[in-house]
């Protein structure tokens, strides 16, 4: 009989090996694939945007993104994914299916994105140069600023990426969320567009 395991894991757990990677010397590119979040789709039905957007300002404290943005609050980030949508990453419960279900009731399709994506953390002086290699978008600080978005795509895969706020040196963060399906994938080639340029690799449950 076969033997079958529930657990969860990660998208890449098989190719994620934490540690340095690629030119040796001091890493230009740090790559932390973040885990155990939770991540739904907020989808505005038809003539209900106005009503969507009352609810999250209730809910959140802040006006959800009607552009290609990503606002945090204190325990959530809301990431512009679309006309009259967005996604809502959160930690620990705070911002679920059941807990949202109610106040987008009758506005709003929700839909559990949780297991269905994975959230890489890219940053390091040589971040940007790299994500050009794999990105048309223009990621210069004056035109992609600290919680700029964009529903892009990277080496023909789908993704989401915003920038997050900058880390403690002053490095630029950005965020990617890709489906699960492609995930490994993107991040083999994202591995070896960094590698010239030095990679840290490791994992966090921390947003």
């Amino acid at each position: 009989m076969a033997e079958f395991s529930w657990d969860v894991r990660s998208p890449i757990d098989r190719a994620l090996v934490a540690g340095a990677y690629g030119a040796r010397g001091d890493a230009g590119v740090s790559l932390t694939e973040i885990r155990n979040f939770d991540l739904v789709q907020v989808m505005a039905r038809r003539g209900k945007a106005a009503d969507v957007a009352k609810a999250a300002k209730a809910r959140f404290g802040i006006a959800a993104p009607e552009t290609p943005k990503a606002v945090g609050t204190a325990d959530a980030t809301l990431i512009w994914s679309g006309p009259d949508q967005f996604l809502v990453l959160s930690k620990d419960g705070r911002h679920t299916m059941d807990t949202l279900a109610p106040v987008f009731a009758g506005s709003a399709s929700l839909s559990d994105q949780s297991h269905a994506r994975a959230l890489i953390s890219i940053s390091g002086d040589k971040a940007r140069a790299m994500l050009a290699k794999l990105s048309s978008i223009d990621l210069h600080p004056d035109v992609f600023a600290v919680g700029a978005a964009a529903a892009t795509s990277m080496d023909h895969t789908s993704v989401t990426l915003w920038r997050g706020p900058d880390r403690a040196d002053g490095q630029a963060v950005f965020n990617l969320l890709a489906f699960a399906t492609f995930a490994e994938s993107l991040w083999h080639t994202v591995l070896d567009s960094a590698a010239e340029y030095g990679v840290t690799i490791g994992y966090s449950e921390d947003l």
